[in-house]
């Protein structure tokens, strides 16, 4: 569905150097620091910002390719009928109505399905008639989910789709988002966001980013099942294997440490104190957390 090979974009203090798969049937969360380079590879996905290095392909077609490519296999307007996107500093315009949007997507999307798109507007508690700009924080979110899904998308991009949420309206997209991979298996999303439990709960793997960089990939349940943190004295320290560490990190009156192999750690050290890690645990170790000499990444 999406193929990122080396993608690279320079600016004056940052480069994207970025290569990820998303296939058919996958949920993948991209995860990372503000300015990591969520947003960049994004875009650069969409064809918004043109890359200096690398390849990009979408559906089976090449959004930056090598000149020699066939036009034929070129990524065209008529097949972005084929996405659904969100980003969360867009949205429609506050002086529009959902009538209002209707007519937009019935003049982009050959396949905008009116009957449906209205059906769960309705069902989201969402006011037909009501300027945009009246709209909760929750209500602007949920449109542009249901927009993005009006049209028999095949893929969607969905950068922070329930940033500033409250829990029932998060739950609410995410339900959403269940039933479109529900519907057909050859669907897939590509999903940034900072509220971690919404990830671990929805996506089947995870990339993370850091100054423009993928620097870990892992499927989620992996993550959740062997991710850990060990919290050890000085002396426990010294004496632990440090084969699976990931990264280490000094604290108040212990030694913290992240490691993918829980388990190898409860059967062989079973005095130190283990703690369940999940997607912060994970993104504040590999980017503030010291490398581990000898150690797994």
């Amino acid at each position: 569905m999406i193929r990122l090979i080396q993608v690279q974009k320079h600016y004056k203090d940052f480069t994207l150097n970025c290569s990820l798969t998303i296939n058919p049937g996958r949920i993948v969360g991209l995860i990372g620091p503000n300015g990591s380079g969520k947003s960049t590879t994004f875009k650069a996905i969409l064809g918004l910002i043109g890359v200096e290095g690398g390849a990009i392909e979408v559906l089976g077609k090449q959004v930056a390719p090598a000149p020699e490519v066939d036009t034929q296999k070129l990524f065209e307007a008529r097949d972005r009928e084929k996405l659904g996107v969100t980003f969360a500093d867009s949205g429609f315009s506050g002086y529009l109505t959902i009538t209002d949007v209707i007519k937009i997507q019935k003049a982009f999307y050959i396949s905008f399905n009116e009957e449906r798109f209205l059906s769960e507007c309705k069902a989201t508690k969402l006011p037909l008639k009501k300027p945009i700009r009246s709209f909760s924080n929750g209500m602007k979110a949920k449109l542009k989910v249901l927009a993005a899904l009006s049209h028999n998308a095949s893929l969607l991009l969905l950068d922070e789709p329930t940033a500033g949420l409250d829990v029932i309206a998060r739950d609410e997209i995410l339900t959403l988002l269940r039933k479109y991979m529900e519907e057909d298996e050859n669907r897939a999303i590509l999903i940034s966001s900072h509220i971690s439990g919404d990830l671990e709960e929805l996506c089947d793997e995870l990339y993370m980013i850091d100054n423009g960089n993928v620097i870990w990939h892992e499927d989620t349940d992996k993550l959740l099942s062997d991710y850990a943190l060990l919290k050890l004295t000085e002396k426990q320290y010294e004496a632990l294997d440090k084969t699976w560490l990931l990264r280490t990190r000094q604290e108040d009156c212990s030694i913290v440490c992240l490691t993918n192999e829980k388990e190898f750690y409860r059967e062989n050290y079973p005095d130190v104190v283990i703690e369940n890690g999940g997607i912060d645990d994970l993104i504040y170790f590999l980017v503030k957390g010291a490398r581990v000499s000898g150690g797994a990444l």
